[in-house]
């Protein structure tokens, strides 16, 4: 797969793009925009938030389900609309191969989904991910016949991988997990974008809604995101922000934008105009009439 600029934007395979539906695991999602549910004020903004995103998907840590339980014997499981929203357990504080495939097997126990957001991390302080311990548990998931979406670093060649071992999405990071500074290296996306065809969702580091529409307009399948609705001023409003940011992203990367150029190119015509006209009458009068 390779790719080239059309009118200033980079395809994918050279052509401009088709708006085919985001296909995982043979389930078809109509949203581009996964969200997470941690870290909200409380199970009732996290559903209002989620509602408001238009995701049909949510990450679910499976280590920390038990510590949801409120007085009231609710969990945030109640507080999910199971026959919109599909489940995606996540490994998430899972630091060797063999936590996260366990895991990911107690998330499907439960009942909860085949999907499973894989994360092996390398190193508690960055929380970037081991990426021998990811391709390990990939190979070990995907032979169980997990449906697995695995977040790993802006490494291409991890990328791809992550493809040959059959993961079904690869969700590169573009920024450290909960730091907000949006997609640092574009040019890695891009290279990732351009030798993979399994769904590329970016997955960490987005801090507001031009983040999204930045990373969408690179032609990424989609994004995931916890901490910039989570821990914004109105969560809600941020979530609506970021589902329309998504879409915005979306239509820009299918447009195609106008190519960058180095010089001023004026945007009305520069024919017919009231100056040139009464120029060119003067250039055609005969002189002593």
């Amino acid at each position: 797969m390779t790719a080239s600029s059309i009118e200033g934007t980079p395809y994918r395979d050279g052509q401009a793009p088709v708006d085919r539906p985001l296909v995982l695991g043979g389930r078809t999602f109509t949203s581009r925009l996964f969200v997470g549910t941690g870290k909200y004020a409380s199970f009732e903004q996290m559903r209002d938030a989620i509602d408001a995103s238009g995701s049909e998907c949510v990450t679910v840590a499976v280590r920390r389900l038990d510590l949801g339980k409120r007085d009231d014997g609710k969990v945030l499981l109640d507080f999910l609309d199971r026959d919109r929203i599909v489940l995606l357990p996540n490994t998430a504080g899972c630091f060797t191969a063999d936590d996260a495939v366990r895991t990911a097997r107690l998330g499907r126990e439960l009942g909860l989904s085949e999907f499973v957001k894989l994360e092996v991390l390398g190193d508690p302080k960055t929380l970037l991910p081991d990426p021998v311990g990811t391709l390990e548990a990939a190979k070990q998931l995907v032979s169980e016949g997990f449906q697995v979406l695995c977040y790993t670093s802006d490494d291409p060649i991890i990328a791809k991988r992550l493809e040959d071992v059959g993961v079904a999405a690869v969700m590169p990071a573009g920024s450290p997990i909960g730091s907000g500074q949006g997609v640092i290296n574009l040019l890695n996306l891009r290279f990732i974008l351009e030798s993979i065809t399994v769904p590329v969702l970016v997955d960490a580091g987005v801090g507001t809604a031009s983040d999204v529409a930045i990373a969408m307009e690179q032609g990424a399948d989609g994004i995931l995101l916890n901490t910039a609705i989570a821990k914004a001023n109105d969560p809600v409003r941020m979530a609506r922000a970021m589902r329309l940011a998504c879409e915005a992203g979306r239509d820009a990367w299918l447009a195609g934008r106008m190519p960058k150029l180095p010089y001023a190119s004026a945007s009305s015509p520069t024919s017919g105009t009231i100056a040139q006209g009464r120029a060119q009458e003067r250039a055609h009068t005969i002189p002593g009439e």
